[in-house]
Order: C-alpha cells, then structure tokens, then sequence
C-alpha cells in the first residue's frame, strides 16, 4: 500500500492520475497537450530539467550522424550495440535501479560512489529516475503509476516529461523527504529556496556541469583507445539506449497485459514479466524484482544470469561494496519450493472420476 507521501510526491498531469476511482487513459490529443505544456521554458523556468531529459538524448544523434557517415563499420557497429544495449543498460540497473533507488547494497564510500556513478555516459539524471521509481513500485500499474503500462506506449515514452518529475510546491518537510531518497546518490540538493525557483532536486548548474564533464572524459577516454570512430560509435548507439529505455517499463510490463507465466512469474501484484532480453542483457528479470525490489540480484534460477549482480560482487570482491541484502534464498523459500511441491502434489494425485462416465 503506498504512503500518503508517495501517493502526491509527484507533479499530477493535467488530466489527472485518475477519474471516478478508476485510472485515466488520456487520449493522444491529451497526452501531447500535456506534453507542449510540460515542455514550455517560456511559462516557467521549473520546465528545465523535462527539457534537459529530451536535450541531452538529441545531443548524442549528431555522434551517430558522423560514425555512420564517415567512420562506419560493422566491427564497431557491433561495438557500440554492445557498449549500449549490455553496458549502459547494465550499469542503469546496479547503479539507478539496485542501488539508486532501492539501496540493496552499500558503498564503502565517496571515492566508490563517484566511481560507480560515472562508470558510463551520462544519461539519466538520478532525480528523475529515483523518486518516481518509488512511486511505480509503490502503485504498479494503477492509477499514480508514472509509466503505467495499461495506460499505452506514449504514455509510458513521454513519462519522462508527463509523469516523473516531482510536485512544485511541496512544504519544507516533504522536500527534505524527496532529497532523503536520492542524498545517497551523490547528489548535492537544492536548498528549499532554490527547489521553489527551480522545481527539482538538482541546480541546472550543477546538473550540466555534471554531464559536461562525464561527457569529456569518456569521449576522450574512447579516442584514447580508438580514435574519433570509436568515441562517436559508442555515443551515437548510445542515443539508441536513451530512445529504448523510455518504452522499457512498457515492455517489462508485457504492454499493459497479463502475460505472466506460472513457475516464471511468481509476483502476482503486477503485470511484470521476465523478460528474456533485458535479463540476458542487464540482468533485469522484472519479475522477480517486482517481488523482491530491495535484493541485489534478480536472476534467481539457473537460467536467468545476473550480469548487474556479477558487476556488483566484482566491485565488493574489490573492496568497493560493504554489504547487501540478496533475496535468493527467500524466493526459494517462499514461492519456487512451494511451486514445485504443488506441483509434483498434483502430477502424483489421481485424476477425478468423470461424472459422466456409468458404472
């Protein structure tokens, strides 16, 4: 059940969370409407950090351009399809996902931290992730859900802009709520002054000074290796990731339907599902997460490797990690085991007798 404080920590839309008790639909007029408003800098200087969310994904598509017009190859195609789709979505699930947002490890400290918060191009800002997050977890596809996927694709791709960002006019103690949930980050917030000015958690300044500097170093750290046609390989797929990971709460939410499979699923307060590709890839088998969100790894039985959780015990094995909590054992406990005894117990029953059959 979310708390109060998880029910309004979010800017509602226009057309509300929800209508008669029942979660909204918007239609597509509704949601671009919406979306013009969010959008508009000329109304109010608090419509930065939604304008950011779209600027910096555009600002890599030039990256792309040049590769693919003057240093394309398929070697560093492949490259860059692996930096993208396995690394940066690997790194957004042990570093936003498992320990932005839902702590299941700690870091010894800041020299780790900031080590972990830079392994990659910076895309995501940890505000806009982290908070709502909360607010999916805690409302999971239904009404106040940011990306509730019975709610359709476009409203699950503009939530970025529609739904995530936190309410403008929270009271001082509610603020300093929201800065409690990302402070751990890294993240220096804003004074409660400066969220009224601004609207966020984080300064503009501070934010793109942040991405500018992330951005310098690894591009320079790609030509290092490989010159300008690796560098704009691997920022140009990495547009493809920040296109992609708006639609992926959508996918994991298997398009709004029930598509839960009995012995894979087991978490029965969502539509989550595990999903092969962003399992294999990032270690993101949603499902289980769903069931238990606070555990370090996700891939419970043999089938479902967990590359975030190795990256993670590679970073504890190198004193990086202090402790985590792993819920591996408890899914065993309490929903695989019990599946499988339900299971042989009705494989080893005998079958009703037909009512229709005579004697």
């Amino acid at each position: 059940m979310a708390s109060p404080f998880l029910h309004r920590v979010l800017e509602e839309p226009g057309y509300g969370w929800s209508r008669d008790g029942v979660a909204y639909k918007p239609t597509t007029a509704e949601i671009f409407r919406e979306w013009r408003s969010r959008m508009n800098i000329f109304r109010t200087r608090k419509a930065w950090l939604p304008i950011m969310g779209w600027l910096w994904t555009l600002l890599l598509f030039p990256f792309a351009l040049v590769f693919l017009t003057r240093y394309f190859s398929w070697t560093l195609m492949l490259v860059g399809f692996v930096y993208a789709m396995v690394w940066i979505g690997t790194h957004g699930t042990m570093y936003l996902h498992r320990f932005a947002t839902h702590r299941a490890y700690k870091v010894r400290n800041g020299f780790y931290l900031f080590i972990l918060r830079n392994l990659t191009v910076k895309i995501v800002p940890e505000e806009v992730y982290v908070v709502s997050h909360h607010v999916h977890h805690a409302m999971s596809d239904q009404a106040g859900d940011p990306y509730n996927a019975t709610n359709g694709f476009l409203y699950c791709f503009l939530a970025g802009e529609l739904h995530q960002p936190i309410r403008r006019d929270m009271t001082r103690d509610e603020y300093e709520r929201v800065c409690s949930l990302v402070r751990h980050t890294g993240m220096r917030c804003n004074t409660y002054e400066q969220y009224l000015e601004w609207g966020s958690v984080a300064h503009p300044a501070r934010l793109i000074a942040h991405f500018l500097l992330n951005w310098a170093f690894w591009y320079a750290a790609f030509y290092a290796i490989g010159g300008h046609a690796l560098a704009t390989a691997l920022f140009g797929w990495s547009a493809v990731w920040a296109i992609g990971i708006r639609a992926h709460n959508y996918d994991l939410h298997a398009f709004g339907k029930d598509r839960r499979r009995e012995g894979i699923d087991f978490d029965r307060d969502s539509l989550a599902v595990n999903a092969m590709w962003p399992g294999f890839v990032a270690g993101e088998w949603h499902n289980n997460h769903h069931l238990f969100p606070n555990s370090v790894r996700a891939g419970f039985l043999w089938w479902q490797p967990d590359i975030s959780f190795a990256c993670i015990r590679l970073l504890r094995l190198l004193g990086g990690v202090t402790e985590w909590r792993d819920s591996k054992d408890k899914f065993f406990e309490e929903y695989y085991r019990p599946y499988l005894a339900k299971k042989a117990g009705l494989a080893t029953e005998p079958a009703p007798a037909d009512p229709t059959t005579k004697t």
